[in-house]
């Protein structure tokens, strides 16, 4: 295996590592901009929800990644 970081598993790694990265950051700045702005309690929840499925989404990704990988050991 090359450790490049060309391989399709790196490139699907850093995905993943963005979309984590990305709705991290999103999160806290809609939080904040709530905090700031005095957002009602459900625009807070929904964009809870939305980090939720993204950090989901996120972890879906990786477990997938990881399977690939152990396939290719055997």
């Amino acid at each position: 295996m090359s450790h490049t970081g060309k391989t399709p598993e790196a490139k699907a790694g850093q995905r993943v590592a963005l979309i984590m990265a990305g709705t991290g950051v999103l999160w806290v700045l809609a939080t904040a901009l709530a905090s700031e702005y005095d957002w009602p309690t459900r625009v807070i929840a929904l964009f809870d929800l939305a980090a939720l499925a993204g950090f989901g989404f996120a972890l879906f990704k990786t477990y997938q990644l990881w399977r690939a990988r152990q396939k290719d050991k055997g």
